[in-house]
């Protein structure tokens, strides 16, 4: 008997142009991107759900599967395009860094990158990485994941055993992986 492999992903495809200094964007699930300018999110991609918990994923069902296990199609991606200027910060991630640190947390942590030099923008990087992983760690912490199951009905607040149950505080935090790229790295020239 042949071993059945199946697997799904979320997918977050940035793309530059940098001629026009447009941003091209295709997102699928929960994974997904920030557009920061001046210290504010500029743009951001939506979260697509099926429902709690289940975000859109590519996946391509075995065929006695068909029907009962949920695929999504590349076609099912938001797309969008917009201009971005020198100096705008382009924050690609998967949903460990957004289930367990809201957008105020990761500006005061981008807000630390003083300049576009390769070392700031790893000891930038690496300190978001280490908050939301010690965010996901912290049973006392109502991370942006926790909420968004209290507002699906789960009531994960001051019941531990609840929230360990449905993983709501430590959820994610096997898959964070996001890459932070200053427009002005190297990415765009002065008009």
């Amino acid at each position: 008997m042949p071993i059945l492999f199946v697997g799904s992903s979320t997918a977050c495809i940035v793309v530059l142009d940098r001629s026009s200094h447009r941003l091209h964007t295709a997102n699928l699930g929960d994974s997904g991107f920030l557009v920061v300018r001046g210290g504010e999110v500029v743009h951001r991609s939506d979260e697509q759900q099926h429902y709690f918990n289940t975000p859109f994923q590519l996946s391509i069902a075995p065929p006695e599967a068909e029907g009962v296990v949920l695929s999504d199609s590349p076609d099912a991606a938001d797309s969008t395009s917009f201009d971005v200027q020198l100096g705008d910060i382009i924050l690609t991630a998967t949903d460990g860094l957004f289930d367990n640190m809201p957008d105020y947390m990761i500006l005061q942590e981008l807000k630390k990158l003083k300049n576009s030099n390769y070392e700031s923008i790893q000891r930038t990087a690496r300190s978001i990485a280490e908050q939301a992983h010690e965010l996901a760690y912290d049973p006392n912490y109502m991370s942006p994941f926790a909420q968004f199951a209290c507002d699906n009905g789960l009531n994960v607040r001051g019941d531990s055993v609840v929230a360990a149950a449905h993983g709501i505080h430590r959820k994610a935090s096997d898959d964070l992986t996001f890459a932070v790229t200053p427009a002005e790295y190297g990415v765009l020239s002065p008009a």
